[in-house]
């Protein structure tokens, strides 16, 4: 029977982080000719559709996120035509195509911005923005103590001695949501865009959009070491309620396009309820389910977060999602790569603890994918992810590029670790990324040994990581049980997962130091390592034919 579910319920989305997946004019960063040009191996691999990461004009402050243009293509990575042509020719690869949209803030170059600064204080002009008058006797202090995400303040004074918000980088201005051109314009851009074939948008910072109307100083926690989310259900700038309204204003406008298109929020909320709240029907389709990504590789806490994303998410009439990486977050062979893989808190840096044994991330990165993979839902796949690629640890600092970098005052490098080019061919950088006359280095160096993991060392390789992928991606596309759905547990001793999906499916992870029986069954589908004897050895997944 035909599966006539919308196709982001089950869609498998590749992450493409634009600088670093594919140069194709040479300049050492990557652009749409690139993508373009390796669009034959995203079929290969599998993938239902590409999530691009921002292409629009930009002063690049924070590589693409500071937004002076919405409906232009930066020159850096190509024209709008040329974005058009990308669109087109993923369709025909069956690959849908999802953009970016930053909808927090904007550049200070965006011609509102610039419109504000010159119109100075109380003019109309200022309302798009967060603009405050100072505390203290001359206005000198910020209007609160809110602090960006980048590090410091989260206000900047202006020469006339009005302050204004940005949650990120200075460079990075928040907008009103309360003012109606800010709904408007949005809108438009979303219809410019739809218009020209896009399949949805990837909606950053989907739960900052709308403050607290006296903009209150940030409230105590009542644990210090929880999450700064925790219990808040009123923080002042963060996963406020009435940002829902938005988004159902929003799904309007995908609603008026044929063909089920759709949004996804990176939703930072501090609970799988919280998250849910986002993905009811008149909202966004799905929401980033980062409580997966955070969670320590523990059986046990993995499957109290499948059990509580499922629930909730199903509550709404949602699919989950289901992620391991990112631009913004250490890749996950390095984290899983040290002897404690702790839990992770939002809005919190990730800091892996000890050395890194490398072999054991692998083995256990394998493992995940398949255990991801499996869940009910949709999934995101980081570029590189399909390489086994770890995090840069050891890049100089003097190519850190991260805003984070300057703003934690050279304290936090940032996250251009798992932002370094990927390797494609060949035996030294730029390991194909970039045409072989290219006359730049790629933006960000590449190691020395990433020959080894490239497309054109793995393609054929079986106990590779991209053929294991390859074949993962396959049989999730052909298995009747995979995909949307349900899933029930298995009895199984403390340290393993096992699950069944009808029809005829189980995937059993081990996560314990010893060796598993494995139950009853007809066949071994797939293996993220060998399996010997009907035993699964440690840190090892199975998915098997009942």
């Amino acid at each position: 029977m035909p599966n006539t579910a919308p196709w982001w319920r089950s869609a498998v989305i590749y992450q493409v982080y634009i600088r670093s997946f594919a140069d194709g004019n040479g300049d050492g960063v990557g652009d749409i000719a690139g993508i373009r040009s390796r669009l034959p191996y995203l079929k290969s691999l599998g993938v239902d559709a590409i999530w691009i990461n921002p292409w629009y004009k930009s002063p690049m402050a924070d590589h693409g996120y500071d937004v002076a243009d919405f409906r232009e293509i930066d020159p850096l990575f190509g024209s709008v035509a040329e974005a058009e042509a990308l669109i087109d020719e993923a369709h025909r690869h069956g690959i849908r195509v999802i953009p970016d949209i930053v909808p927090n803030h904007t550049s200070d170059r965006h011609i509102w911005f610039q419109a504000a600064l010159s119109a100075g204080p109380g003019s109309p002009e200022r309302e798009r923005y967060v603009f405050r008058e100072g505390r203290g006797p001359d206005g000198a202090e910020p209007p609160n103590d809110w602090q960006s995400c980048f590090g410091g303040p989260a206000w900047t004074r202006l020469p006339d001695g009005q302050w204004y918000l940005h949650l990120f980088a200075p460079e990075q201005p928040d907008l009103n949501w309360e003012h109606p051109d800010v709904l408007a314009e949005f809108k438009d851009v979303l219809r410019f865009w739809f218009g020209r074939g896009v399949d949805g948008f990837r909606i950053d910072v989907a739960h900052g959009l709308v403050k607290h109307p006296d903009l209150p100083d940030l409230p105590p926690r009542r644990d210090p070491s929880a999450p700064p989310l925790a219990g808040s259900i009123d923080h002042p700038h963060w996963d406020r309620d009435e940002v829902h309204e938005i988004y159902r204003e929003w799904r309007k406008v995908a609603d008026e396009f044929p063909g089920d298109r759709s949004f996804v929020a990176e939703a930072w909320a501090d609970s799988p309820e919280r998250l849910a709240a986002y993905v009811r029907r008149d909202g966004l389709h799905t929401a980033f389910n980062f409580e997966f990504l955070m969670t320590s590789w523990e059986a046990a806490a993995l499957r109290e977060t499948i059990d509580s994303s499922l629930a909730n998410l199903g509550s709404v009439g949602a699919p989950a999602t289901w992620v391991l990486s990112n631009h913004d977050v250490v890749r996950h062979p390095s984290r899983f790569g040290r002897k404690t893989v702790r839990k992770w808190l939002p809005n919190q840096p990730y800091r892996p603890e000890g050395p890194l044994d490398l072999a054991l991330g692998t083995r256990r990165a394998r493992a995940a994918a398949l255990l991801m993979l499996a869940l009910p839902g949709g999934a995101y796949i980081y570029q590189g992810e399909e390489l086994g690629l770890p995090e840069v640890e050891d890049l100089p600092e003097a190519v850190l590029q991260d805003p984070i970098w300057e703003r934690s005052g050279h304290t936090d490098p940032g996250r251009d670790g798992c932002r370094v080019p990927i390797p494609w061919s060949g035996q030294q950088a730029p390991y194909g990324f970039s045409p072989d006359d290219a006359a730049g280095a790629p933006w960000l160096p590449q190691p020395t040994d990433w020959s080894a993991f490239s497309v054109e060392a793995q393609t054929g390789d079986q106990t590779s990581m991209l053929e294991l992928y390859r074949r993962a991606l396959g049989l999730r596309r052909d298995h009747q049980a995979l995909g949307d759905g349900s899933l029930t547990w298995l009895d199984a001793p403390a340290g393993v997962l096992a699950f069944t999906r009808e029809p005829g499916f189980a995937c059993i992870v081990n996560l314990s130091a010893d060796p598993y029986r494995l139950p009853e069954h007809d066949a071994v589908l797939l293996a993220s390592g060998p399996v010997e004897d009907g035993r699964l050895a440690p840190d090892t997944a199975v998915w098997l034919e009942l």
